[in-house]
């Protein structure tokens, strides 16, 4: 009996620390918070659409009739409006340049204007364009209208400025009523504002 008693006891004192505290459950451990996923990073770029102004500066190459040939710089100012339908950018402009390009003293070339029709490739901030249209020439012997064609390139430096180049081939055939034909070849750098 003696023995008996004592393995009770010897149970009882073992189980006892596994009953010893509270019915409670236990708290849970505390779990670090998880930070905010990042703010999405601003990026500009990729979107052409919209209305643009700005200037441009370049150099003008003018092969006339006879000996009617020159070259100089010209500058001038552009105005125009895209619209981005992806990859696919169509948009139209006007630009003016002011010229002085002495023709071997048969002419001075003082201006000529464009009317733009331009369709180009969206790559990001990088915008590829074919152009054409009807030019209008303006020299010292009278006007004429002819057409030319180019390419383009123009890049977002941020979300309102951008900067370009261009190079265009005219051609005129008539210039005020003479007979004199011409054909220009112009190349400019351009920086636009867009709004």
């Amino acid at each position: 009996m003696k023995m008996r008693i004592f393995a009770i006891g010897l149970a009882t004192a073992l189980a006892s620390p596994a009953l010893a505290g509270s019915l409670e459950p236990p708290a849970p451990e505390p779990v670090a918070p998880v930070p905010p996923p990042p703010a999405p990073v601003q990026s500009f770029g990729g979107d052409w659409t919209g209305g643009y102004a700005g200037l441009q500066l370049g150099y003008g190459d003018v092969d006339g009739s006879g000996a009617a040939d020159g070259d100089d710089i010209l500058y001038g100012a552009h105005v125009g409006y895209r619209y981005d339908f992806g990859t696919f950018v169509l948009g139209g402009e006007l630009d003016y340049d002011f010229a002085d390009i002495d023709l071997n003293g048969a002419a001075d070339v003082d201006s000529v204007a464009r009317l733009k029709l331009q369709a180009g490739y969206d790559f990001g901030r990088t915008l590829g364009y074919f152009t054409a249209g009807v030019a209008d020439l303006d020299t010292s012997i009278g006007s004429e209208t002819g057409e030319f064609y180019g390419i383009g390139v123009a890049y977002q430096i941020n979300d309102r400025y951008t900067v370009g180049a261009e190079l265009l081939e005219h051609s005129f055939d008539d210039i005020g009523g003479t007979g004199v034909e011409a054909d220009a070849t112009t190349l400019t750098v351009r920086g636009s504002i867009r709004f």
